[in-house]
């Protein structure tokens, strides 16, 4: 995955709590193995009138001109509630969106996102009030996230946000579990030389 630095983007607003798996990629759409090509079903049922997809729901936030380009999602608790698919991740990264900022996530689907190269930023729900009024009130508003500094920024305002120290080197380094312990490949192979020169008997 691609390393994330920082990012500046449009930010949407989806004012909705309790947004669960199924509502960011329905079930009907979990058939491809692979990671790209979700995006065109993510969140189906509201942004689509019609099962096919044809036709748009004017009134979603991701319909609004305005918000067609974000790259930033404004949200509330409890975002990603629901089953561990980690297809939930894969069509918002295949959308386009860099980070997801909210009060609060489900767990799992807070470290699937991180696995994926998502920043989730978790800030009180005064401080999300602030962005929501700031977005809603500002053509064009966008957001920016470093997280080097840990901070997340608009107009005259900054905002402080806590990450995991091994989440934050990880995905400052492009790096998944996987990818991580890849790091270590040569050290691995010198443990298994050694270890079949020391323990043949294994």
């Amino acid at each position: 995955m691609e390393a994330f630095i920082r990012h500046s983007g449009i930010a949407a607003p989806l004012d909705r709590v309790n947004v669960d798996t199924d509502a960011i990629i329905p079930k009907q759409f979990l058939r491809k193995i692979d990671r790209v090509g979700f995006g065109k079903h993510l969140f189906h049922e509201w942004r689509y009138t019609d099962y096919e997809g044809t036709k748009e729901n004017k009134e979603f936030v991701l319909n609004k001109p305005q918000y067609r380009n974000a790259t930033v999602l404004l949200t509330r608790d409890n975002f990603g509630c629901g089953s561990s698919r980690e297809h939930a991740p894969w069509a918002l990264a295949d959308y386009g969106f860099k980070v997801i900022i909210a009060p609060s996530f489900a767990d799992i689907f807070y470290n699937n996102c991180l696995k994926n190269g998502i920043l989730l930023v978790q800030l009180s729900s005064a401080q999300v009030d602030q962005l929501f009024n700031f977005v809603e009130t500002t053509e064009g508003a966008q957001i920016s996230a470093d997280l080097q500094s840990q901070t997340i920024t608009t107009i005259g305002q900054t905002y402080k946000f806590d990450i995991n120290s091994f989440a934050k080197e990880c995905l400052l380094k492009g790096l998944d579990q996987i990818g991580w312990t890849l790091q270590f490949d040569q050290k691995i192979k010198n443990y298994e030389v050694k270890n079949q020169q020391t323990k043949a008997w294994l």
